[in-house]
């Protein structure tokens, strides 16, 4: 893997991104220059103001100061992303292991749901979540989690169908041992790769999603530095403010690939036609 990495310059971006990103949102309070802008404080005279040495990035229309807030904004996103896909990736391994392995009607139920909730744009599902839940950070994590378990468990099923006919399982069985002692000891351990590498990419989408989400105003509410929340709110100041919606996006943007970078280079180390 360590050489595969190294051979890989867009999985070292990618990383290098991530690890920038983490150190951001841990070390936040000691980075950002105006810390309490972050919160309800407001400085009217000092709205709007270019970037320049004392606000690198700008202030907002409360007179804020943009680069400390998108700096605690590094926060809440990283927590919506990890959070929400930890979840639903946990979901989505158990509900997709018991419908590969026990099949049948189980498999029939299962998989009819999961059809459900993705024949739905996952955008407008993650809407409707949102608005039926009442915006705010708890229900974004709720709403991004349902959204994505379906894919997790479909990707969790084909690789449980397909570890189940090999010789080990069929030794577990004939050794008379438990049904869920061979799928959690013997074939989930065979069976998780795909979906760790579908979680990481999903990260990315899990922020991209709860930044949607913000910016229709379904999403994270005031006064919490959400970077969909500040672009939904520079919307109407681009004409006077580019710096506002600006600098919020790019953070997204870096983010996002930072993530799905990741996410490839994992696919690729992971998957031995690839890695051929």
């Amino acid at each position: 893997m360590l050489r595969l990495f190294r051979r890989n310059r867009l999985g070292l971006v990618g990383s290098l991104l991530l690890v920038f990103v983490v150190v951001i949102a841990i070390f936040a309070a000691q980075i950002a220059p105006y810390p309490k802008d972050a919160g309800r404080v407001v400085h009217l005279r000092e709205a709007f103001k270019p970037p320049s040495k004392m606000h690198w990035f700008g202030t907002d229309d409360m007179g804020r100061d943009l680069f400390s807030r998108i700096i605690f904004g590094t926060r809440i996103s990283l927590r919506i992303g990890v959070l929400s896909i930890f979840f639903s990736t946990l979901i989505g391994m158990f509900v997709g292991t018991l419908a590969g392995y026990a099949g049948g009607l189980v498999d029939e139920v299962i998989m009819r749901i999961a059809d459900i909730f993705m024949s739905v744009p996952y955008v407008i599902l993650g809407m409707a979540i949102a608005v039926a839940l009442k915006p705010g950070l708890s229900n974004v994590i709720i709403a991004i989690m349902v959204v994505f378990w379906p894919g997790t468990a479909r990707i969790m099923r084909g690789e449980v169908l397909r570890v189940r006919e090999r010789e080990y399982v069929e030794a577990c069985r004939a050794l008379g041992m438990g049904h869920w002692r061979t799928m959690w000891r013997h074939i989930v351990p065979n069976a998780v790769a795909p979906v760790l590498v579908q979680s990481t990419i999903q990260v990315g989408w899990a922020i991209l999603l709860a930044a949607t989400l913000s910016f229709v105003g379904v999403g994270v509410q005031p006064p919490l530095p959400e970077w969909g929340l500040m672009a939904s709110t520079a919307r109407r100041y681009l004409n006077i403010a580019w710096w506002y919606a600006t600098f919020p996006g790019l953070a997204i943007v870096l983010t996002v690939m930072g993530f799905n970078l990741v996410g490839d280079w994992l696919r690729d180390t992971f998957d031995p036609y690839l890695r051929a």
